[in-house]
């Protein structure tokens, strides 16, 4: 018999911006043959729709309507939205910035939350995000939280715009990295947060190599385990 949603394993990777989230799951979900939810697509996605719309990013009826109707694939590494490839449009930081604002409306989670847990197919599932591990996979088979401290992020954003040749100043990106932050941590609806069952690791002085393997470690460990 084919497998139910509800039993096909979940890594839900949670953290704030910049702490090497997308990079590790993205490289797990490769190294297991699983899917990969990048969940903070969808909120850049909802920010990019209602710019282009002209909506207010505080309208919350309007882009809950917006999230729960946008025309949106995934396929080969871009994505698609309104039959338009926006991969590299939702990367800026204005999209980020944007991101940040709708993701603390009750409405646009609500709307966004089974589009999420549809990416749970078999054989599984890695998703990223800040609320994978509490809300929407809150059963998943491993969660981690993923940290570093804000000036490593901030490095780590700096360099990565430069390498796309966008200018930007470290100190605004720091600046702007602990107002998200706050914000996420701060909205009464999923917030960021380490869910109870988590285990955490600080990334500021590792590689990804190395934290890729310890997230298979724990993720083998925990498998093992359930089948004994």
């Amino acid at each position: 018999m084919p497998e139910t949603t509800t039993t096909v394993p979940v890594i839900a990777i949670d953290g704030p911006s910049a702490s090497g989230k997308g990079t590790i799951s993205e490289r797990v979900a490769e190294t297991l043959g699983f899917h990969y939810l990048d969940s903070g697509a969808l909120y850049r996605l909802v920010a990019l729709a209602a710019m282009q719309a002209g909506l207010g990013l505080d309208e919350e009826a309007a882009l809950a309507g917006l999230a729960s109707g946008l025309d949106v694939r995934f396929g080969g590494g871009d994505i698609i939205l309104n039959n338009k490839n926006v991969t590299d449009d939702i990367r800026s930081e204005i999209c980020g910035m944007g991101a940040s604002r709708v993701a603390v409306l009750p409405g646009v989670r609500q709307a966004l939350l089974s589009r999420q847990q549809a990416f749970r197919q078999a054989p599984g599932l890695v998703a990223e995000g800040r609320d994978m591990g509490t809300v929407v996979f809150p059963d998943a088979t491993l969660k981690l939280f993923l940290t570093a401290s804000a000036e490593v992020r901030a490095e780590r954003r700096y360099k990565q715009l430069k390498e796309k040749g966008i200018d930007a100043n470290i100190r605004t990106l720091l600046q702007e990295l602990r107002e998200r932050d706050q914000r996420d941590s701060a909205r009464s609806f999923a917030p960021l947060q380490k869910a109870v069952d988590a285990r955490e690791l600080d990334s500021s002085g590792l590689g990804i190599d190395e934290i890729v393997r310890q997230v298979l470690d724990w993720y083998r460990q925990k498998v093992a385990g359930s089948q004994v």
